[in-house]
């Protein structure tokens, strides 16, 4: 078809046809960058990554022409007149929305300077390893100096209303600004900090000393793939890889690659980064499998997406009844370490609560605070408050401000996550309203499975995981985050759901 028909000349089934060629088109050619994101990222020698950026580049490049082309213009016009609208089916419906908020966004950026984005990234998360790995903060700096440039520029591109930051978010979790995370966040962290001052104060604490041995790095790989499959996990449609920073990435509903990463002083590490990625795994196995080729077939959004992961990693994973059945398998890899360990002193284990360094190594009710720091300097690091120069001594502060720790280095400090290299601002609150979703799906499940306890006693995950999938996960981008947590839960977002979870448990865990 020729770029240059006016939409008044095209039917409904012409735009309908040819929009659903361009988005599966497009939809591919993510599937292949998905790809090299992940070869990248675990496999691809250090010397060649920088050389192939260049060739990833060309490709997005292609993918962002395609997206933002005249004729992707067209067929979502035609397709969200009125008319049109009225003949489309609910899949065809949502297809066009998610097409046209990416469009609309996209548009507003000039070519060449998505492609200096996208060669950065690849570029800045090399340095970023390298940065990390040598515990050096200035040869990471330029790279970083530079794309929070290019985001400051993005956000003016896009437009907003209050906060710059606020056309970021939008990426991330549509419908939230500053002015609504400020007030849930400054809710959120009052009672964070009340709790665990109590918690401090309990005389009854948990017995960690278990984790202070060293743990074969081989056999805690053997225990990450022996659980995949009891979590629901298909293993013929996924794999499991080692990285530096554990991520999940979906190359198609066939194809699931997990990371994580096995750390000898720190079993946890392996065990619950495990999980929390099989948690995104799940989510992309299981969407509807008709989605494939189309933009729906992703998850609604990165907060209920990260609902996921975490109410497997946390709800299920740091429960007692999950470790009635699972212990005796850890316990037969690793019988050195865990010689007359009790079950539930191991479960109480898991979940003690100490403030600590690292984001992904932290307990479930310190968590929320990581990811407040990180949202406080992005906030300073896009209106301009905060300049990358001084983000060093600006995080060990908040550190010891929101956490009342200090790191020793910027490798266990500011260096700690990958999310800045790829240009991922406005990502980290994601996080948090993971844990909102997950603990009002939780009380939902709890109605709806009574029984769950005594399921997972009997090593059941795949109940749960199938009433996620029929309620979460096979639905994809079809609903948008708001309406889906409405269907599930049948109300709103509610932040009074994750301060009772954490009341319940830790009351319980520490005899509060």
């Amino acid at each position: 078809m020729s770029t240059n028909i006016s939409t008044v000349t095209l039917s409904v089934q012409e735009a309908r046809e040819g929009f659903k060629k361009l988005d599966e088109k497009l939809s591919h050619y993510g599937n292949i960058l998905g790809l090299v994101n992940w070869d990248a990222r675990t496999k691809a020698p250090k010397k060649g990554r920088g050389l192939f950026a260049k060739a990833r580049g060309t490709l997005a490049e292609e993918v962002f022409a395609l997206s933002t082309s005249e004729q992707m213009g067209q067929f979502l016009a035609r397709l969200r007149e009125k008319d049109a609208q009225t003949e489309l089916a609910q899949e065809e419906r949502a297809a066009v929305r998610e097409r046209a908020k990416s469009y609309e966004r996209s548009k507003k950026v000039p070519p060449e300077l998505n492609k200096e984005y996208v060669l950065l990234s690849s570029n800045a998360n090399q340095a970023w390893e390298q940065a990390r790995e040598e515990n050096n903060f200035e040869a990471y700096r330029p790279y970083l100096e530079k794309m929070v440039d290019l985001q400051r520029k993005f956000a003016e591109l896009y437009g907003y209303g209050d906060h710059p930051y606020d056309a970021l978010l939008a990426d991330y979790e549509p419908g939230f600004t500053v002015e609504i995370l400020d007030e849930l966040f400054q809710s959120l962290r009052d009672k964070t900090v009340s709790l665990l001052q109590r918690i401090q104060a309990a005389p009854n604490q948990p017995d960690t000393s278990i984790f202070d041995k060293k743990y074969d790095a081989k056999a805690q790989e053997n225990f990450s793939k022996y659980l995949l499959p009891h979590l629901g996990f298909d293993t013929d449609a996924g794999r499991l890889d080692e990285t530096v920073h554990p991520f999940a990435l979906a190359v198609n509903t066939g194809d699931i690659r997990l990371t994580t990463r096995y750390l000898e002083d720190n079993v946890r590490s392996s065990i619950f980064g495990t999980i929390h990625e099989t948690g995104h795994g799940l989510y992309e196995q299981n969407v509807n499998p008709t989605y494939e080729g189309s933009c729906l077939r992703r998850g609604t959004s990165f907060g209920i997406h990260e609902s996921q992961s975490r109410f497997l990693e946390n709800v299920i994973g740091r429960s007692e009844p999950f470790w009635s059945y699972f212990f005796p398998a850890l316990q037969a890899t690793f019988p050195e370490q865990l010689r007359g360990v009790d079950r539930s002193e191991f479960a109480r284990a898991v979940n003690a609560v100490s403030p600590s360094l690292i984001r992904v190594e932290a307990d479930e009710l310190t968590y929320n605070l990581h990811i407040m720091i990180r949202y406080e300097i992005e906030k300073g690091l896009i209106e301009g408050s905060i300049e990358v120069k001084d983000l060093p001594q600006v995080w060990n502060e908040k550190m010891q401000e929101y956490l009342g720790v200090v790191p020793e280095t910027d490798t266990e400090g500011v260096l700690q996550d990958v999310h800045w290299s790829h240009g991922g601002f406005g990502y980290f609150p994601s996080y948090s309203l993971g844990n909102l979703y997950a603990a009002q799906i939780y009380y939902t499940v709890r109605k709806e499975i009574p029984n769950l306890d005594d399921l997972l006693r009997a090593g059941d995950v795949k109940t749960v995981v199938a009433w996620l999938t029929e309620n979460i996960h096979q639905w994809g981008k079809l609903y948008e985050p708001t309406e889906l947590v409405e269907r599930v839960t049948g109300e709103p977002l509610n932040a009074s759901y994750l301060v009772q979870y954490l009341e319940e448990k830790y009351t319980r865990i520490y005899d509060l």
